[in-house]
């Protein structure tokens, strides 16, 4: 296979492989999807055998989170100079083998370690495979199409996630669920040396590393900061050195970003006002759903119950209702506009968190969780099938790697920082239950407790849903059907 630029993707000719290649790309990034519901699955069953505590337990999120999202830009610079297929492969074959270092671990730092290997070559697979569809498929319309096609393709491998999870776990070992990442991605790798065609931008190769280490140490040193509040208390001197450490990372990293030659994110891509409302509602949506959906985990196999295999199908009206949204808002992106999708998806997703409120310390799945999942489910689907096309709309095609590796890295940063921050929550909540209470701490009042501190997690998710809405209502620009990427080809530029 030659090697095409950017200057042959510029071409109005169709790639005749496109659908093919579509199909291979999103099958492929299955993985790390199915990854994500299968460890929530897992993690009780691994929390018990590798003796992890209640303040840490949430590592097994954050570390792969923070590693994905931390190194998601460079990541995208990366997929734009080096190739978009051979950094796709690679990012393949590398997520195999984490999969494997994770699957042995004797221990939680093992286990930890593992994730975050996992989330370095995630970093590289997910900008590559967003970059992919961006520059295979040149029509508006048919771009818009895949996106839907890989949203459902998303949701699919959500549902394939947590029902293999709770078999793997269930009739297995919960390491199986780790290992089952490795011949899906090493088929996934063979299958794209046919399918999918090379491309690159033509300019000089010059990587921020000073930047990538920023923002990677700046992410650590808050979720660091929130999970040592949730073992020491926020009256911590060491909490509030971690949180500043932080945040002053972060900002130098922006300093960095608007001096540096290079940047490692171009300030342009986040100041343009529709692609920063549109990130920044990813951050939060991404915040809101990992945190909601670790605790609904918790809550369906402790205070409910349920085996892992019982708790994996009882999400599947979750993953059923983004698959039917994402299939269904593809076609009516053109029609009603990108914004107009986004808010309303959010704002059912805000009623569907809203409702699990009304959880009971022992029952509850028919009138609370159910209904619930599948109006979180449903707006989630609709959401993700218009953010990759506000945030991809007009990008010139040497920055369509990076950012298109916005849009996960928010979506994992607010994956890092959003358990954390709710477990921290949820342990502040379950400590002044428990001290509150009078008389012996039965399992009964312990499981009152744990619902007490799942409320204030569901609340804290429906906050984090509410700010994303008014981040897409205030920031992006009110977008008729005819200004919707669908109808406009991403800028060669």
């Amino acid at each position: 296979m030659t090697a095409s630029t950017d200057t042959t993707d510029r071409s109005p000719a169709l790639d005749p492989r496109r659908w093919l290649a579509l199909t291979v790309i999103s099958v492929a990034t299955l993985m790390v999807v199915l990854d994500a519901s299968i460890i929530n699955i897992a993690l009780p069953k691994a929390q018990a055998d590798l003796n992890i505590s209640d303040a840490n337990r949430q590592w097994a999120v954050t570390a792969y989170a923070l590693a994905f999202g931390g190194l998601l830009l460079l990541g995208g610079r990366v997929v734009d100079f080096v190739g978009r297929k051979r950094i796709f492969m690679t990012g393949l074959v590398g997520f195999a083998v984490a999969s494997m270092v994770a699957g042995v671990a004797p221990n939680g730092a093992t286990l930890f370690a593992g994730r975050a290997l996992q989330g370095i070559f995630a970093a590289l697979l997910a900008p590559a495979a967003l970059s992919l569809i961006a520059v295979t498929f040149t029509d508006g319309r048919e771009r818009a199409k895949a996106f839907g096609v890989y949203g459902a393709l998303q949701g699919a491998g959500g549902a394939v996630g947590l029902i293999a999870g709770g078999v793997l776990t269930e009739y297995t070992n919960w390491r199986w669920c780790l290992f089952v990442n490795a011949p899906i991605a090493l088929a996934a790798a063979l299958a794209t040396i046919p399918t999918v065609r090379e491309s690159r931008a033509e300019v000089e190769r010059r990587y921020d590393i000073p930047g990538a280490v920023l923002v990677t140490t700046g992410l650590v040193a808050l979720v660091w900061g929130f999970t040592h509040a949730a073992e020491e208390g926020w009256s911590s001197a060491l909490t509030w050195i971690l949180l500043a450490a932080g945040l002053i990372l972060l900002i130098s990293f922006v300093a960095v970003e608007r001096r540096t030659s290079h940047p490692l994110l171009p300030l342009r891509i986040v100041l343009d006002r529709d692609r920063g409302g549109a990130f920044l509602a990813s951050l939060l949506i991404g915040a809101g759903m990992f945190g909601l959906m670790l605790f609904l985990t918790y809550y369906l196999q402790v205070n409910l119950g349920y085996q892992p295999l019982h708790a994996g199908l009882a999400f599947l009206p979750f993953s059923a209702g983004i698959i039917a949204a994402a299939t269904f808002g593809a076609p009516l992106v053109p029609k009603i506009g990108p914004k107009r999708l986004m808010a309303s998806g959010i704002t059912v997703a805000l009623f569907g968190t809203l409702w699990l409120v009304m959880v009971k310390a022992t029952g509850g799945y028919l009138p609370a969780v159910l209904p619930a999942m599948i109006l979180t489910g449903l707006g989630l689907g609709v959401f993700f099938v218009a953010l990759p096309i506000t945030a991809l709309a007009g990008i010139n095609l040497s920055d369509t790697g990076v950012a298109s590796a916005m849009i996960s890295t928010t979506q994992q940063i607010g994956g890092a920082i959003g358990p954390a921050l709710l477990n921290t929550l949820y342990v502040s909540a379950l400590t002044g239950f428990l001290t509150d209470h009078a008389g012996p701490v039965t399992q009964a009042v312990r499981l009152d407790g744990y619902v007490h501190g799942y409320r204030v997690a569901f609340i804290a998710s429906a906050v984090a849903f509410t700010l994303a809405l008014a981040a897409v209502i205030l920031l992006i620009k009110k977008q008729s059907p005819s200004d919707s990427s669908a109808d406009t080809p991403v800028h060669a530029g």
